[in-house]
């Protein structure tokens, strides 16, 4: 049995000039499609003016403190197409609302926000039928506890299948 020697591929000019396109081809590419999506998914504001809210930081700040001085817990439920808010003060008694509204927002893109009303339930528990879309959301929570402000509570939260995890 002989074996012929197989004769050796030798990396030419041409070689090297398709690796090199197709490298820079692949970055180029994958660059392109990243800033479409960041463009069209994000506008990129966050306050509508950047003076005033800086204006207001010190005030908000007092009024977080004057919250958290209170103790209160709020649990928010969501499951089965329905959202829920409580709110127990500092020895865990329910703290009576009047009114509860709950922003999903999106981190990153403002077409998914939306305002929940919520109604008053069972108890002191506040609820609506609601059901957002998976994913990370941020949750901002105005419930009117008849405080001269709004009792406000923010959270970032993970929905999968239809329930906070």
């Amino acid at each position: 049995m002989s074996t012929q020697p197989q004769k050796a591929r030798e990396f030419t000019g041409k070689h090297m000039l398709l690796t090199i396109v197709g490298f820079f081809g692949v970055v180029i590419g994958v660059n392109l499609t990243m800033a479409t999506l960041a463009n069209t998914s994000w506008t990129g504001l966050v306050v509508e003016n950047t003076y005033v809210a800086s204006q207001q930081f010190n005030q908000k700040a007092k009024q977080g403190r004057a919250q958290a001085a209170l103790g209160w817990t709020g649990k928010l439920t969501i499951s089965d197409g329905l959202v829920g808010y409580a709110l127990a003060d500092a020895t865990g008694k329910p703290v009576s609302l009047r009114a509860v509204k709950v922003l999903f927002r999106h981190p990153a893109f403002e077409a998914e926000d939306k305002v929940v009303a919520l109604a008053a339930g069972t108890g002191q528990a506040f609820s609506a039928q609601h059901t957002p879309k998976d994913g990370v959301w941020i949750v901002e929570i105005d419930a009117d506890a008849g405080l001269t402000e709004p009792y406000r509570d923010v959270r970032r939260i993970r929905i999968s299948k239809g329930a906070i995890l």
